[in-house]
């Protein structure tokens, strides 16, 4: 199999988070003028991207890193910095000059992700998985243009360094847990996903790069999940499984380990109907929730 990496020529450079199918570095939207229209709320969409800036990695900013992430001018920035400090969902350090998510927001970010139920019990499974498969698990949501991670287990022998943590995100049009979101949308829905995603990132996307998502997309339709395995980083191998629940917006389970541990026939024999397992157990308690 080749291990050329079929990615646009930056990607390299902006890779240090882990494997290229569940890496979160992928650039994110830049200074791309949006639309708008009658039902959007300028200021509001503007408070919400500065939200949307914060991370894990990226606790504390400064009013002109917020203004580059989100291709504001500085001066708006710092009007809607101030806004957001007054409400209670940003907090401000006036020796630092810098800001950071206040408990407002992490309320809001907490009850949009799920009830503390379905979230221990995923917990709970994704540690059992991890431990048995030797494997590094993740469970994500579908934020606009991203999966967003909501939780990461890792089994007890696994030597993987991928630095993942609640909170970050990567790209669904260049993730193997964002092909399968994707795969299971409608089809009209899907297409709009992916212009979308060429239209605020201003990349288009390449040709191997269609033809891979394709490809999984058919794969998850076909099998209830999708692989990766030493396509893009030959050391890692990766499978990835919807959850689809009643009343809420899906999640996608995904594990990583090491090709020499989860060989192609044993990804699809036996960790990828395991990983389905999971998902299902979980929908089940969704069901039942409902």
């Amino acid at each position: 199999m080749s291990t050329a990496r079929s990615l646009p020529p930056h990607a390299s450079a902006r890779s240090r988070n882990g494997p290229h199918g569940v890496d979160t570095a992928w650039p994110r939207p830049s200074r791309v003028k949006r639309e708008e229209s009658d039902v959007l709320v300028t200021p509001l969409a503007r408070g919400l991207s500065i939200l949307a800036v914060f991370g894990p990695d990226k606790a504390w900013l400064g009013n002109r890193e917020i203004a580059l992430a989100t291709g504001l001018p500085a001066p708006t920035a710092l009007r809607l910095l101030r806004s957001l400090v007054t409400l209670g969902y940003l907090h401000h350090d006036e020796e630092s000059r810098k800001y950071a998510l206040a408990p407002a927001a992490l309320a809001l970010g907490y009850a949009a992700i799920v009830d503390p139920d379905m979230l221990r019990l995923a917990r709970k499974e994704m540690g059992r998985f991890a431990d048995a498969t030797d494997t590094y698990v993740l469970l994500g949501a579908r934020d606009r243009l991203d999966v967003i991670i909501l939780e990461t287990q890792i089994g007890k022998r696994v030597v993987l360094d991928l630095r993942l943590f609640p909170g970050m995100r990567m790209q669904m049009a260049y993730s193997l847990m964002g092909w399968t979101l994707l795969a299971i949308l409608p089809e009209e829905e899907r297409l709009y996903l992916q212009k979308e995603i060429e239209r605020t990132t201003g990349i288009t996307l390449p040709a191997s790069i269609r033809r891979r998502m394709t490809h999984k997309i058919a794969e998850v339709c076909e099998l209830g999940f999708g692989t990766l395995h030493g396509e893009w980083e030959p050391e890692l191998a990766c499978v990835a499984a919807p959850v689809l629940m009643p009343d809420r917006p899906p999640w996608v389970l995904g594990c990583v380990g090491r090709t020499a541990r989860m060989a192609q026939t044993r990804i699809e024999l036996e960790l990828g109907p395991k990983l389905v397992a999971t998902a299902q157990v979980l929908q089940a308690h969704a069901q039942r929730c409902a």
